[in-house]
């Protein structure tokens, strides 16, 4: 099984500290760090879940360095504030999405592209739509607004807010059998049906959508089955959303 994972990627900082009292300067807390964590975050996240599923994947993503730091309260497990830095990148460079639409690279042939598009600039929607032309089996998540250019792609990922925001598109022009909108801890909702998910303690939700790209991919793989993929999906998202920052499953 190979998957090419494509997408802006950035570093996913966590910085963990005590909140005791407010500041007598203006009204906002005072935060002492105790301790970091970094990794991959956005694609590299994907790539890094597909990775921990055995699998054998490659990632296309931007040089520029992304990062998301957020400051999280250690005793209450609550983020008090995010701060991102080099929030765009570069275009895809020619050579390489040429490289990608004839199902080559690094001298591989893939059985499926993972598209995770946080919208930073790495993909246009011009390039999104050559990539699923030119593809069998491609996957997307993305936070652009959806149009036409979505229309070739085989499964569509979105949550809850991306799918109210794109609502009029997709009650016009369909995809029902392409989308999965993911809805948090009220599990999922593909082609008419929810598929609920089991309640467990909940850390950090941060990264959980890529771990069920992630997972959503490696099952349809593996079982040729969507129904079947969506339910390994959602397992795989609930080990991760019981560990503290970005994880994999």
């Amino acid at each position: 099984m190979n998957i090419l994972v494509v997408g802006d990627s950035c570093i996913d900082e966590f910085v963990y500290g005590s909140i005791f009292r407010m500041s007598p300067e203006a009204p906002v807390p005072v935060f002492q760090p105790i301790k970091k964590t970094s990794n991959g975050g956005m694609s590299k996240n994907v790539h890094n879940n597909l990775i921990a599923l055995g699998v054998s994947s490659n990632l296309i993503t931007n040089t520029e360095k992304i990062v998301k730091r957020r400051y999280v309260d250690d005793g209450h497990n609550q983020m008090v504030l995010r701060v991102d830095t080099n929030d765009v990148c570069e275009e895809i460079d020619e050579i390489t999405r040429m490289h990608i639409c004839n199902n080559q690279y690094q001298d591989k042939t893939y059985d499926a592209i993972v598209i995770s598009d946080y919208c930073k600039g790495f993909l246009s929607k011009t390039d999104i739509e050559l990539l699923c032309k030119t593809n069998k089996n491609v996957f997307i998540d993305t936070k652009k607004q959806l149009g036409s250019w979505i229309e070739h792609a085989t499964f569509i990922k979105i949550n809850s807010f991306e799918y109210k925001k794109n609502y009029e598109y997709f009650n016009t022009n369909g995809f029902i059998d392409k989308l999965i909108v993911t809805l948090g801890g009220e599990g999922c909702l593909y082609n008419g049906k929810n598929y609920s998910v089991k309640r467990v303690p909940v850390k950090d939700v941060s990264g959980a959508g890529d771990t069920f790209l992630a997972g959503l991919v490696y099952g349809y793989l593996d079982t040729n089955s969507i129904y079947k993929a969506i339910k390994f999906a959602q397992e795989c998202t609930t080990i991760v959303v019981q560990k503290h920052g970005v994880s994999t499953v």
